[in-house]
């Protein structure tokens, strides 16, 4: 649910030239590749990792509180590792950002083999990964438009999108699967995905050094741009609150699902063919995102998913079994992204190219904020209330954002 950000930069200009085209098709496919390779195995460790901690006799709101730090570790590097990126590093910080993600994930691996893991080697681990992920991410906005002529740019961007929906789908449900064979397993299989990464990103020919213009302001004013523009345009006020608030939420029906079916005694591998159920309905609700934003128009459309996502989430209060998660989790999957690429299209109409990368590089640290902070009141809430009490909480504040929604909505329409 956070913005893409592969498309930040669809008019931007051929920098490379012919000469570089014959690589440019190859070039896609190692990038696409490496991507590829990174989101599944995210999604196979990152399924099983709570389940890990509390296997280790760790509390539900431990879990939360390492899911929750993890997720915060890359918020503050993200705006700050675009500007080097822009400058000329983009391929020599994907390339390193891989192999020490590599490097991490698999230091877990092996102790988790040996019996040795403890709760300071996870975490620290965990805590390299994200910031390793964060630079990364923010390193690899603007390479399609390096590798890609413009023409072809708009499909590399959906088969990008389509191998990140296709991660939310086979992930968790190998990441189960693993687990119920090893518990290192998922972590190792996510420590060669970094590598093949890594692999890939150092095997691209296409120069990926085309540094923006120098502005003469330092760093964190260079960073801040994209802050400053969200500040002055009402729309993209709206766009961050709404993506922070439904992706905070999402994450957190994500742990109220993880912790009441590990109570309850369901093993690994249900939970991951929930969440595979659930990934799979958001790839079908991204597929028919355009077709659905065209009948019923913009500002009707984000207005009525924000409405429909209030009794969803209140339903989730009242699951008690894997069918009911996957069933409900799926229906939240589904109705989201047609108004979240609603809300994506009009930031690149209202935001100038110049600072695309940058805007979007706050409304991803607004929605992994809000990501970061889910899992840590999921889990208290789990350990101190009941694990219906976090769904509850979750209908109250999405009442909130519908309201606000209803109000605000119209600038969708205004910015076509």
């Amino acid at each position: 649910m956070e913005p893409q950000t592969e498309a930040d930069t669809p008019d931007a200009p051929d920098r490379q030239g012919d000469s570089a085209r014959p690589a440019s098709a190859r070039d896609f496919r190692l990038f696409w590749w490496a991507n590829a390779a990174d989101a599944l195995g995210t999604q196979a460790s990152g399924v099983v990792l709570p389940l890990l901690l509390l296997s280790l006799g760790h509390s539900a709101q431990t879990a939360g509180l390492v899911a929750g730090v993890s997720l915060a570790a890359g918020i503050l590097l993200g705006p700050l590792a675009a500007v080097p990126a822009d400058r000329g590093a983009r391929k020599t910080i994907m390339f390193w950002s891989a192999a020490v993600s590599a490097l991490a994930l698999g230091s877990v691996a092996l102790t988790l083999a040996l019996g040795h893991l403890t709760l300071a080697h996870l975490l620290g681990a965990v805590l390299v990964e994200r910031f390793a992920t964060a630079c990364h991410e923010a390193a690899s906005r603007g390479t399609v438009a390096l590798v890609c002529p413009p023409a072809e740019q708009p499909r590399a961007v959906a088969r990008l999108a389509a191998a990140d929906q296709g991660a939310l789908v086979l992930g968790p449900a190998l990441g189960g699967a693993a687990y119920q064979l090893s518990r290192a397993l998922p972590f190792l299989a996510d420590a060669l995905s970094y590598a093949v990464a890594a692999l890939c990103v150092r095997g691209m020919r296409t120069d990926l050094k085309a540094p923006a213009e120098p502005s003469g302001d330092g760093l964190l004013r260079e960073a801040a741009a994209g802050l400053r523009l969200v500040r002055r345009q009402p729309l993209l006020r709206l766009v961050l609150v709404w993506i922070a608030l439904v992706n905070g939420v999402a994450v957190v029906l994500y742990y109220v699902a993880v912790f009441a079916l590990e109570r309850s005694g369901t093993g690994a591998l249900p939970l991951g063919v929930v969440l595979a159920v659930s990934g799979g309905a958001g790839l079908a609700g991204s597929l028919a995102a355009p077709k659905v934003a065209v009948r019923f128009g913009a500002a009707r459309l984000v207005t009525a998913v924000t409405w429909l996502l209030v009794p969803l989430t209140a339903a989730l209060a009242t699951a008690t079994g894997p069918w009911s998660y996957g069933a409900l989790l799926g229906a939240v999957c589904l109705v989201i992204p047609p108004a979240a690429v609603v809300l994506q299209a009009r930031v690149l109409l209202v935001a100038e190219p110049a600072v695309q990368a940058r805007v979007g590089a706050v409304l991803g640290t607004a929605s992994g904020g809000a990501a970061a902070l889910a899992p840590v009141l999921a889990g208290l809430f789990a350990d101190r209330v009941d694990t219906a009490a976090p769904a509850l909480g979750c209908a109250a504040l999405i009442t909130l954002l519908a309201v606000y929604t209803t109000r605000r909505a119209a600038l969708t329409e205004a910015a076509a």
